[in-house]
């Protein structure tokens, strides 16, 4: 699945209306095609079914949305209020994000956790992994120069905030135009990804040195 100049181009269509249309018809029919194969991916590694989820942008009324993805988790009926795998694109690049956002609402104990086991999180998280504290903004910060136990401190005690962990690829890399290069791309990011999942995950109930031993419980 490539992602060419037309479908960055799509962000600089003008109106609510128009621009909506624009994704529904040049990349959610991509987005469904990587979800579905993310989706088997996933529950044959985590072990449980997780669920494809397109975002819909169904709250917009006027301001067309600046970025698009689809969700992955282990909830059927929505993901935003946990912990979920997401493949998008803003104007300027492709992300491949976990993504705990402020809708999240155990999230102060997954960042205390987190902070319990910060050694091993940051042996997980390549260094050239990214970092992005708000969903809504493109911007990230990389994560050899980010003090992770701040931005998990900070996921902790504000609201409002969010920790979204993973890779930004530029809209002019030409790994987007090689279909088999890119889906293997995402599926060794997400793949990377998953220890973070599991350690998160409140629905497990194992002690963390169980999962290590046994990574697809």
């Amino acid at each position: 699945m490539q992602f060419l100049e037309e479908d960055f181009s799509v962000f600089s269509i003008e109106g609510l209306d128009e621009r909506m249309t624009a994704i529904r018809e040049i990349i959610q029919p991509k987005f469904q095609i990587i979800g579905q194969d993310l989706v088997k991916t996933l529950t044959d590694e985590i072990g449980h079914p997780m669920y494809l989820h397109i975002a819909k942008h169904a709250r917009r009324t006027v301001n067309p949305p600046q970025d698009t993805w689809l969700a992955i988790c282990d909830n059927k009926r929505g993901y935003k209020q946990h912990p979920h795998f997401q493949v998008g694109l803003f104007d300027d690049h492709l992300f491949i994000w976990i993504a705990y956002i402020y809708e999240l609402p155990n999230k102060e104990k997954i960042a205390s956790n987190f902070l319990n086991n910060l050694d091993q999180l940051e042996k997980i998280i390549p260094q050239d992994y990214v970092i992005s504290q708000n969903h809504m903004q493109k911007q990230a910060v990389s994560r050899a120069s980010i003090d992770l136990e701040k931005v998990l401190i900070r996921f902790r005690d504000i609201k409002k905030a969010e920790l979204l962990i993973g890779k930004q690829i530029p809209a002019t890399s030409p790994i987007l135009k090689d279909s088999a290069a890119l889906m293997e791309e995402i599926k060794n990011t997400v793949q990377q990804l998953i220890p973070i999942y599991r350690l998160s995950n409140t629905f497990i109930k194992e002690p963390l040195t169980r999962l290590e031993s046994n990574p697809k419980m």
